[in-house]
This record gives C-alpha cells, sequence and structure tokens, in this order.
C-alpha cells in the first residue's frame, strides 16, 4: 500500500489535492494532537490497532535505507546505507562533541536530508530529546530554543545569516545553547563572527558532509572557530576527516597530490555508501578501488585540514584560469553592504567565460557594482573577481543543504 504521511495541520491543505490527483495513492496517514480529519488515518490510532512487528535482525552491511540526493548535479540519485555506515557516522559526530547532560536538540532544517538525520541518530543512541519545528523561520528557532531549553542546533550558512540579522535575536534568551552545527556551503567570515557574538554559551562545528558518506566526511571543531591565537584563519576550513573515514587529496589519475594542490576530494571507510539504487553506472564511477569520490574540489594543508574549493563541475574557466565560485562569493559576502550572493559563469568572446555575480543588497545598505568589485580584488585573485554585477531585491529561493 502506497501512503503518504501529513506531518502538521499547516500541511493538511495539501490532503485534498493529493488524494485527487495521485493515482496510487490509498490513503494517507494525519500524524497531530487534533483528531484526524475525515479521510486521513489517524497515526495513533494505527500503532493502537496493529502488533509490532517482529525484529527483522538486520545489521552491518544490510541495506537500511534509500536517501534521495542530486545536489547540485542533476536527477536525484537513490543513495543505499547500510545500518554500519549510518552508525558509524552517528558515531563519528558524538565523538567530536563528546557526552553531555540533558541535551535538547532542535530540529529546524529539513528532516529529509541525512545531515539532520545524523543528529536524530546520534541524540538517540545517548537518548537525547528532539524538539521540532515544521520549518525555518528565524523566529520560530528563537521561541523554540527558549520554549524547550535548546542545547543543539543543525543550520546551514543562509539561516544562520537570517538568525543573526534578525531583530528578535537581541532580546532573546539562547544561553542555553551549547552546539550550533553548520554545513552544506560555505559561510562569510563576517556572519560567522557575527554568529559566535549572538550565542556566547556556544561550540560551534563545521561539518562537510555528502549523503553517500552516511553523510560526514570532516569536522570542524570549536578550537579552530576563533579570531586570536595560534589557530586563527582556521574557519574556512572544512576540518579534519572525521573518525569514520579517511580522506585523500587526488589529481584525474587518482594519484594524491601534495598539500596544498586543489584536486578531488575521496573518502574511505564505513560510512561509505552501498551505492546507487538501480544505477550501476553511476556507482561505478563514484565507488573505484574502495573510496568514494565526492566530486568537490579541495585541497589538505601541512596539518590535516581540508579546505573546500567548489563541486568540480561548477568550476569557471575564464582566460585558462580556473575560478571557483565558493571563492568568490565569499569575498563578495564580506562586503559590509552584502546580504546574499550567487557567482555563475556567463558566455564571453573574449575569456570563453566571465564571473558574474547576482547580489542583494542589506536592508537600508546602497554599493554600486565597482565599489564590491574593488573589494573583492582586495581579497582574491584579480582574475578571481566578478566582471560584472546584478542587483536584485528578491530573495534567493532556498531549499536545505545540497550537499547532504
Amino acid at each position: 500500500m502506497i501512503s503518504s504521511t501529513i506531518r502538521s495541520l499547516r500541511f493538511l491543505k495539501h490532503a485534498a489535492p493529493l488524494q485527487g490527483e495521485a493515482g496510487t495513492l490509498r490513503s494517507i496517514i494525519y500524524i497531530g494532537d487534533a483528531v484526524a480529519p475525515a479521510g486521513l488515518v489517524g497515526y495513533e490510532a494505527l500503532i493502537e490497532a496493529h502488533s509490532p512487528l517482529p525484529d527483522a535482525g538486520k545489521g552491518g552491511e544490510d541495506l537500511a535505507g534509500i536517501f534521495y540526493t542530486g545536489g547540485t548535479t542533476g536527477f536525484p540519485k537513490g543513495v543505499m546505507l547500510s545500518h554500519r555506515s549510518l552508525w558509524s557516522s552517528a558515531m563519528a559526530w558524538l565523538a567530536a562533541v563528546g557526552p553531555s547532560p540533558q541535551k535538547v536538540m532542535l530540529h529546524a532544517a529539513p528532516m529529509f536530508h541525512l545531515a539532520d538525520g545524523a543528529l536524530i541518530i546520534g541524540g538517540s543512541l545517548t537518548g537525547d530529546a528532539h524538539a521540532i519545528i515544521p520549518s525555518f523561520t528565524p523566529e520560530d528557532v528563537l521561541a523554540a530554543v527558549e520554549r524547550f531549553g535548546v542545547t543543539d542546533i543543525l543550520l546551514v550558512p543562509t539561516m544562520i545569516n537570517m538568525l543573526v540579522s534578525h531583530p528578535k535575536i537581541a532580546d532573546a534568551d539562547v544561553t542555553s545553547v551549547r552546539w550550533v552545527v553548520y554545513g552544506g556551503s560555505a559561510i562569510p567570515e563576517a556572519v560567522l563572527a557575527r554568529a559566535i557574538a549572538a550565542f556566547p554559551n556556544c561550540r560551534f562545528m563545521q561539518a562537510y558532509s555528502q549523503t553517500e558518506l552516511s553523510p560526514i566526511a570532516t569536522l570542524l571543531g570549536p578550537e579552530y572557530h576563533v579570531f586570536e591565537g595560534p589557530n586563527a584563519g582556521r574557519l574556512t576550513s572544512a576540518g579534519h576527516p572525521a573518525t569514520c573515514n579517511e580522506l585523500e587529496i587526488v589529481d584525474p589519475n587518482d594519484t594524491e597530490v601534495m598539500r596544498g594542490t586543489v584536486g578531488e576530494i575521496r573518502c574511505r571507510g564505513p560510512n561509505v555508501m552501498l551505492g546507487y539504487w538501480n544505477k550501476p553506472a553511476e556507482t561505478a564511477a563514484a565507488l573505484r578501488d574502495g573510496w568514494a569520490y565526492t566530486g568537490d574540489a579541495g585541497y589538505m594543508d601541512e596539518e590535516g585540514l581540508v579546505y573546500i574549493v567548489d563541486r568540480l563541475k561548477d568550476m569557471i574557466v575564464t582566460g585558462g584560469e580556473n575560478v571557483y565560485s565558493a571563492e568568490v562569493e565569499n569575498a563578495v559576502c564580506n562586503h559590509p553592504a552584502v546580504a546574499q550572493c550567487a557567482v555563475i559563469a556567463i558566455p564571453s568572446e573574449e575569456w570563453g567565460e566571465a564571473v558574474h555575480t547576482i547580489v542583494i543588497l542589506k536592508e537600508g545598505c546602497d554599493a554600486a557594482a565597482e565599489d564590491i568589485i574593488a573589494h573583492c580584488r582586495q581579497a582574491i585573485a584579480h582574475y578571481n573577481c566578478p566582471l560584472s554585477i546584478e542587483f536584485r531585491s528578491e530573495p534567493f529561493p532556498l531549499s536545505g543543504p545540497a550537499r547532504s
């Protein structure tokens, strides 16, 4: 039987269209505190009317679930993850944060992404409490923190920026928050500095992850979220390989490159996926000789810290030079008047491709294209800087973490 679940009253309006338009749909399950509306099956009633299923006795390399991911690479693929891969990634997270009593995890990011799934599994293994809001808004996050005494939050950088830019952050009681975990894209250092100031009792952790890795690959701990001392200047790193895997940077011939050299990131360990569901060609391309090839470009420094440069397919080639959009976006976002930006390639008769940037300014701020380009020239190589800038007022459409 094919069924769908309605998890909140705010989604009830979609029930009738689903029943009318989905020809294979036989039932819709309602999860909520109220009595199930007519035509829907109550979740609690289903539990009361049925005996528990016997334990299937699965574990280890047995398939635990199929998690769909598209990332930035096109049509979604079903990632097959084993019990061991999910467990090992969750244990890597727990090893990094250590034990802590009376934890309350807030789930504000999309729960169909495995980034949030790793916290669900890890928190459940240690008996933590879970607070869930239907979707992200700064107001809902701040209200949930105060109501439930939230200690741990997972957010993507765009959410962090919206949260610390909200006027209510100054008056909200966020003293209970002890961990903020973030990832999914690069975060401007200026935004991170504001977040650290806004959560004074909090430690920050960055996670570089992919669904194919269950999802954790690297972690950047709180000791690197500083602006002074020997670890200052490492905020742009994604951290060290997590305890669940080993990591290498390789060239197109699968040879490990020198430290500081950009190449493709590959990982090996118990957290690696079993493969893509019914996609043998894609599986063979991604899993080679025991390694999972991420499709991400990055480099490793002499201390083993990993730096993500960009998706290999998102690289802009202008005048024979390789430009990574993430580096340009970070430079643009550090301009004091910029709220959000996106860097893309546009055709150029002279250069082949040219770096073009779409910018949304902060409310009440003003800046000319020349100002932003000049700002970038102080931070990155001139050939990396945008040649053209387009200003927009409407916010970008947002989704959850693209690589998780």
